[in-house]
């Protein structure tokens, strides 16, 4: 069943839905699953990312989600006033050394920032972004993927779907 889409199942074909299985819905379970395949998913998805959250918390290392999601966050500002300061937010925040939530990051990005927060743009936070979303890509995801949050989660969609039956096609 992992080859048919995420999308399919949430759909109301039903001949789609069932294509394959026997006798009850999964589309709740089918999604969960779907997290499997990337972190994209994950993040993408408002239970998924709030699993996840709760999994980089267990692991003290929650800082890392919450700054991709400020730069997500950012390069949607539009009013340059604000564009600043929602930099400077994030730098003092995340970036800084002895930052509440500092993430892990090289010295030549921390250094690039630095020189450029002055005068921010969206994409000043860019190098950044991408070396904590790998790092969450490589590293968190798949030690999330193999968690008791995960497999409770999974487990819960399951249960909860197997109370759905409904009738062959």
């Amino acid at each position: 069943t992992g080859s048919q889409p995420a999308q399919t199942a949430q759909g109301k074909d039903h001949t789609a839905i069932f294509k394959g299985r026997c006798c009850f819905h999964r589309a709740n379970a089918g999604e969960t699953m779907a997290w499997s395949e990337s972190v994209d998913t994950v993040l993408a998805n408002k239970e998924g990312l709030a699993a996840f959250r709760t999994f980089l918390k267990s692991e003290f290392s929650e800082e890392n989600v919450e700054f991709w999601l400020a730069c997500e966050d950012f390069k949607k500002t539009k009013s340059s006033t604000k564009i600043a300061s929602k930099a400077r937010k994030i730098y003092s925040d995340f970036i800084q050394a002895d930052a509440p939530k500092e993430i892990n990051i090289d010295f030549h990005t921390k250094t690039n920032i630095f020189q450029n927060i002055s005068e921010p743009t969206l994409s000043c936070f860019d190098a950044a972004q991408r070396s904590i979303y790998s790092l969450m890509a490589k590293d968190s995801f798949p030690r999330f993927l193999r968690s008791e949050v995960y497999k409770e989660l999974v487990k819960k969609h399951q249960d909860r779907n197997q109370k759905r039956w409904l009738p062959f096609l």
